[in-house]
């Protein structure tokens, strides 16, 4: 089979993914090989092709929004029969052992695995994953439109209960690409109202299109206080600009695995009046099993932009620099 590697984690301008030849991968115990039909492009791709994020693996096969169907199974894997259709998304992997886990919190887990990082991913013409971690997919998407789910959708969602926005409540969205554009629907369908900062004139149009009641550039302040808010730019400089801009009690939840360093919060301004700043890390299978049924009955809008797998490599480029309005998808 073919696949893109990160044989040299870098800028992209040195050519950190070749694309390569590689044996059909087999499966293991209780995992199942899957051939693949779409993988979307994240941002998480772009940090380990970059460098931003540490290799875990040397000459890793990125991707991690991985659909397609089951071509054989290991020995044990009984859950998903040949030929369903499966997803396949970032968390890989968890020790089910660990104080985390055992707390249901296994997105902390302390030994996990992460596919494109930890184990090769979806930028290939087949990919393994162990049947416990794979996804039914909603017959509601076709394979592109649910690619994107895997993770833009799923962290985006997770993002969004972590904010904990009020009903009702006013939300802002920094960034508003792959992840940005699912969220503010499902905060729009659960009855918030959606501001967006964005520097993108594109992105600032889908964003009202989508049914947001203002889209602006990022550093502007909105007219009134926010209730919750999500950073899903990788631009730390934007922390502070997000937390004055947040009413008393506010959360803002940064979504990324991966942003620059964040710039100085003053105390008073920024952190008083108990306003909370969190993180985001990975998902948990229920977070990834609530989102997808409930992206099927809302009815989700996703705006992809279509390359071949030959192509990931411009695919990659072209998000780094803003070309990509919603969320980038690969096709086998």
């Amino acid at each position: 089979m073919y696949a893109w590697k990160v044989v040299r984690p870098g800028a992209l301008s040195t050519g950190p993914l070749e694309r390569v030849e590689m044996a059909v991968p087999e499966p293991g115990p209780g995992e199942i090989r899957v051939k693949v039909t779409v993988c979307g492009v994240c941002r998480t791709d772009l940090h380990i092709a970059e460098g931003d994020l540490a290799p875990h693996r040397p000459g890793v096969v990125p991707g991690h929004e991985v659909v397609g169907v089951v071509e054989a199974r290991g020995p044990g894997s009984t859950r998903f029969a040949q030929g369903e259709r499966v997803g396949i998304a970032w968390l890989r992997s968890t020790c089910g052992v660990c104080r985390f886990c055992r707390r249901d919190r296994e997105n902390l887990c302390l030994n996990p695995g992460f596919t494109g990082w930890d184990a090769d991913g979806g930028y290939a013409e087949f990919a393994l994953v162990h049947q416990d971690y794979a996804y039914r997919l909603p017959g509601a998407f076709d394979d592109e439109d649910a690619a994107p789910l895997l993770c833009a959708g799923i962290i985006g969602y997770r993002a969004l209960r972590r904010s904990n926005l009020p009903p009702g409540g006013r939300l802002g969205i920094y960034g508003f690409g792959g992840s940005a554009h699912l969220a503010a629907q499902v905060a729009l369908a659960e009855g918030a109202e959606v501001h967006v900062g964005t520097r993108s004139p594109a992105a600032q149009r889908l964003a009202l299109d989508l049914g947001a009641s203002s889209a602006a550039h990022p550093a502007e302040r909105p007219v009134k206080p926010l209730d919750a808010a999500l950073l899903f730019a990788p631009s730390g400089d934007l922390i502070p600009v997000i937390m004055s801009a947040l009413d008393r009690g506010g959360t803002l939840a940064v979504a990324g695995i991966h942003v620059t360093q964040p710039g100085s919060l003053d105390y008073r301004r920024d952190l008083f009046h108990e306003k909370t700043l969190t993180s985001v890390t990975a998902n948990t299978r229920r977070d990834g099993e609530e989102f997808l049924d409930l992206a099927a009955r809302i009815g989700l809008s996703i705006i992809t932009q279509p390359y071949a797998l030959r192509d990931a490599d411009v695919a990659l480029k072209d998000l780094a620099e803003g070309r990509v309005s919603g969320a980038a998808v690969l096709k086998a």
